[in-house]
């Protein structure tokens, strides 16, 4: 983990309430893709933990969801402001353990932390599809993202407005795959437990105090035991998992 000052080179909205912020900073820190940063803001008392969406030797980008005073605040900032940050938070994905035909499943703001996982994947020579799960067309960001890097897209909005019409898992029923990796809300997490086919790995979205372990508040029982989402997470195995 790494605490630093990190500059702000741009920060734009996607959609009317999605925003994409590009950092400059140090990234040494980060090893796996799903893992997160922890981001200190003026006049808030905790942390705001947002996920990778992908980075390179010096840069990253995050993607995040307006919902409250702390991410209004965070989308105001300008470029050239800096940002107190910790850095290379979690344990993220285990490419190790993903197959050759890995399906990935985001859901809303659990999409970004796929675009990095998606890279890696793609690189390492694995067929990869992406499922990206939305309420409605005008929700819907980085699907030419994914595209560009070769992925197989798939789209589904809760009122049919683009793509399959309904849910991840009304495309996911239909596919073929060795393992899945995804992330989301925990009612896309139920559904897509009572139909996965194969092995897979859960990137959990928990309120968090400290984002490091320290404060114990997100703490999670599972079939080996209580595990911190922030640290022993936020990815978990299906096999461990208690629902």
């Amino acid at each position: 983990m790494n605490r630093g000052i990190y500059k702000i080179i741009s920060n734009k909205p996607l959609t009317k309430d999605i925003y994409e912020m590009k950092l400059e900073g140090e990234t040494s820190h980060i090893t796996a893709p799903g893992q997160f940063i922890n981001i200190l803001l003026d006049g808030f008392y905790l942390r705001r933990p947002i996920s990778i969406c992908d980075y390179d030797d010096k840069t990253i980008t995050i993607i995040y969801k307006v919902v409250g005073h702390g991410t209004e605040a965070m989308a105001k900032l300008s470029e050239g402001e800096n940002l107190d940050i910790l850095c290379g938070l979690g344990n993220g994905f285990d490419t190790a353990k993903c197959g050759k035909k890995t399906v990935l499943i985001g859901g809303g703001v659990g999409v970004p932390p796929m675009y990095n996982l998606c890279k890696k994947l793609m690189a390492g020579g694995a067929d990869v599809s992406i499922i990206l799960g939305f309420n409605t067309e005008s929700e819907i960001f980085y699907k030419e993202e994914f595209e560009a890097l070769g992925a197989k897209v798939y789209v589904s909005t809760v009122d049919g407005s683009f793509g399959t019409k309904g849910f991840v898992t009304d495309v996911l029923k239909d596919l073929e795959y060795d393992y899945f990796c995804t992330c989301g809300p925990m009612p896309m997490f139920r559904a897509i437990e009572k139909i996965a086919v194969t092995s897979g790995q859960y990137s959990f979205e928990e309120r968090m105090g400290c984002g490091f372990g320290a404060c114990m508040g997100c703490s999670c029982k599972t079939k080996y035991g209580y595990k911190r989402i922030c640290r022993d997470g936020p990815v978990l195995e299906r096999e461990e998992i208690i629902w």
